[in-house]
C-alpha cells in the first residue's frame, strides 16, 4: 500500500498560535470528519460524534505545542488518531450505564472489550484522510476550470463513466475529455502536494 504522506510541518507550527485560524480553519476542514466519521463507526449517534469531534480538536489545541515531530515517534495523523480513538473509548465509558464509577468492574470489562487500535482502523483512518484531502483539493480548485471541463473529469475519472458516453453527453470530443481529465488531476497532484508541503 502506498504511503501517505503527513501533514506538513509548516501548518503544525502555525497551530500552536492559537490565533492563527487560517491554519486551525485548514486542520479542521480536512480532519474533522475523519474523527466524526471515526466517532460514528464506533457506535456513537450524531450529536454524541458531533460532541467528541469538537472535544478532540480542544485536547489538540491543548496538546499540539508539546507534541514532538520526531518521526520515530509517529506521525501527526497517527497522534491526531490516538487522540481521537482513546476519546471515543472514554466516551463510551462514561455514557453507558453499567459504567458508573470508576474502576468497577464494568469499566473494566469496557476496556477490555476495545482491542488495541487495529491495521484496520488505521487503514480507515489512512483512506478517510485521502477521501478529504481529495475533496478539499477539488473544492479548492474547481473555480478554475470552465463547467464542461470540471463535468468531464468528474463523470469520468469519479464517477467512472464511459470516456465516450460522456463526450458524447457533453457535446466534447473524447480529445477534450481525455485533455479535461489530465489537466484536472495533474493540478489536483499540485494542490495535494502543496496540502502535503512537498
Amino acid at each position: 500500500m502506498n504511503e501517505i504522506p503527513d501533514t506538513r510541518h509548516s501548518l503544525l507550527v502555525r497551530l500552536c498560535d492559537r490565533g492563527d485560524q487560517q491554519a486551525w480553519a485548514e486542520l479542521l476542514e480536512i480532519y474533522e470528519p475523519l474523527i466524526y466519521r471515526l466517532a460514528r463507526r464506533k457506535g456513537l449517534q450524531h450529536a454524541d460524534a458531533e460532541e467528541l469531534t469538537q472535544e478532540a480538536f480542544v485536547a489538540v489545541a491543548a496538546a499540539i505545542e508539546r507534541w514532538d515531530p520526531d518521526p520515530n515517534r509517529g506521525s501527526f495523523r497517527g497522534w491526531l488518531f490516538r487522540i481521537a480513538r482513546n476519546m471515543t473509548v472514554n466516551y463510551l465509558s462514561r455514557t453507558r450505564p453499567e459504567n458508573v464509577g470508576v474502576g468497577g468492574t464494568g469499566f473494566r470489562h469496557l476496556l477490555e472489550q476495545q482491542p488495541a487500535a487495529s491495521a484496520e482502523e488505521a487503514t480507515f483512518f489512512g483512506r478517510e484522510y485521502r477521501r478529504e484531502a481529495f475533496r478539499w483539493a477539488a473544492g479548492e480548485i474547481r473555480g478554475e476550470f470552465q463547467e464542461s471541463t470540471w463535468k468531464a473529469f468528474w463523470a469520468t475519472a469519479v464517477e467512472g463513466h464511459n470516456i465516450k458516453e460522456t463526450a458524447h453527453a457533453l457535446e466534447m470530443s473524447v480529445g477534450a475529455v481525455y485533455a479535461a481529465r489530465s489537466r484536472i488531476m495533474a493540478r489536483l497532484k499540485r494542490k495535494l502536494q502543496q496540502l502535503e508541503g512537498r
